[in-house]
């Protein structure tokens, strides 16, 4: 199993990012996907999830009208369009798969660093 987040970066406070994660070994279009950051000294969160077939997205209250998530099931890839970012998004990002209650497991994570 492989799921490998790209896209972070460094950018300036109301900039806008845009994340992809790339998955092999999986049954992509079965598993519900995620996003999940890690910000200095805090602990794992989700952000947002899809469910496997693309028709429900949830966010957590503080990206909810800023972020969107996405995926493509041909190309096996979930995305997180981020915008209006804030220093607060400063975190480690990753992409995990799972199911409706919970990821089960994450890839490697991309660093977005947002500066005020």
């Amino acid at each position: 199993v492989q799921l490998q987040a790209s896209g972070g970066g460094l950018v300036q406070s109301g900039g806008s990012l845009r994340l992809s994660c790339a998955t092999s070994g999986v049954t992509f279009e079965n598993s519900w996907m995620y996003w999940l950051r890690q910000a200095p000294g805090k602990e794992l969160e989700w952000v947002s999830r899809i469910s496997s077939d693309g028709r429900s997205r949830n966010y957590v209250e503080p990206v909810k009208g800023r972020f969107t998530i996405s995926r493509d099931l041909e190309q096996k890839t979930v995305s997180l369009e981020m915008n209006g970012l804030k220093p607060e998004d400063t975190a480690l990002y990753y992409c995990a798969l799972g199911n409706r209650w919970q990821w089960t497991i994450k890839g490697q994570g991309t660093l977005v660093t947002v500066s005020s």
